[in-house]
């Protein structure tokens, strides 16, 4: 697809607007100064749901007790 007209740069202060609650939690998660890059990497990567292939694969509790109250 093409356009005669140019397109515009997007600009970040006027295109993609911040609340202060944004503001505030980019800072309270940006990347700390001198720490283990890999670790963080890590922890990030923990927070997302396990694969198909993986939930497939996780125990089951057939052949246990029932669980009571």
């Amino acid at each position: 697809m093409s356009s005669k007209r140019p397109s515009e740069m997007l600009d970040l202060e006027r295109d993609l607007p911040t609340t202060p609650d944004d503001v505030r939690a980019l800072r309270e998660n940006r990347p700390k100064a001198g720490a283990n890059w890999f670790e963080q990497l890590q922890s990030l990567a923990d927070q997302f749901p396990p694969s198909e292939e993986a939930l497939k694969k996780r125990r089951t509790f057939a052949g246990c007790e029932p669980f009571e109250l």
